[in-house]
């Protein structure tokens, strides 16, 4: 069942998918355990879709910018017609996440948003990647141009080997990388990132103006897409 499962999420999208237990979550924070959405969830499937290599040879003003949003609501598509074809095959029920927005939880004071579930540790969770010191998901095969989706499901399924990190411990890049120093051990100043990344063109257009952290990785010149 894992795997037909796999290929259906594959199928629509998705370059990676694997999967968690719901014993893997005893230490989530309260409010983001995937119970305090579905009270009866056994398994958390998470997926991910690469962004094309290209996307990080560019300045990220306009076209990273651009894609990388769109790639949200692609991944929320994947999703929704995943939940569907799950619950139709397997009898069960299967809840989509939204990836990014919209959320509650949000530090005014320090710029601080929290998704309804931490796409990211989910990802680890279930085997998908590991954590680079810029918080970022990494996955040897497809670096860290990523964005993480995920499904819950009352089916009862083995979850996924967890692999060994592929962040080198003595890599420094993409700390010393960021121009307002927002990454400190393993954590990230949301504020500081915040005001110095996302602004708007004269017209009103979104833009995006600094993704040092993430293409300054070495990991993503290896990357297959």
């Amino acid at each position: 069942m894992k795997e037909k499962i796999r290929e259906l999420v594959l199928s629509h999208g998705a370059d990676l998918c694997c999967f968690a237990n719901i014993d893997r979550f005893d230490k989530a924070p309260k409010g983001f355990h995937p119970r305090d959405i579905f009270s009866e969830c056994l398994s958390v499937i998470s997926f991910a879709v690469g962004l094309p290599k290209g996307l990080g040879k560019v300045e990220p003003r306009l076209v990273y910018g651009y894609y990388n949003e769109m790639s949200c609501p692609e991944t929320d598509l994947i999703a929704f017609l995943s939940a569907k074809k799950i619950e139709q095959e397997f009898s069960c029920i299967a809840v989509p996440i939204p990836c990014n927005t919209p959320y509650e939880y949000w530090d005014r004071d320090n710029m601080e948003g929290r998704g309804l579930l931490s796409m990211k540790h989910i990802g680890i969770k279930a085997g998908l990647g590991s954590l680079g010191k810029n918080t970022l998901l990494m996955n040897e095969k497809l670096g860290n141009l990523l964005t993480l989706g995920a499904i819950l499901t009352n089916l009862d399924l083995l979850s996924d080997p967890i692999p060994k990190s592929c962040c080198a411990p003595e890599c420094r890049l993409c700390i010393e990388a960021c121009p307002v120093d927002a990454i400190h051990s393993g954590s990230i100043d949301q504020k500081l990132c915040r005001v110095n990344t996302y602004g708007k063109t004269e017209r009103g257009f979104d833009t995006v103006d600094c993704n040092r952290c993430r293409t300054v990785c070495p990991i993503n010149e290896s990357a297959i897409r």
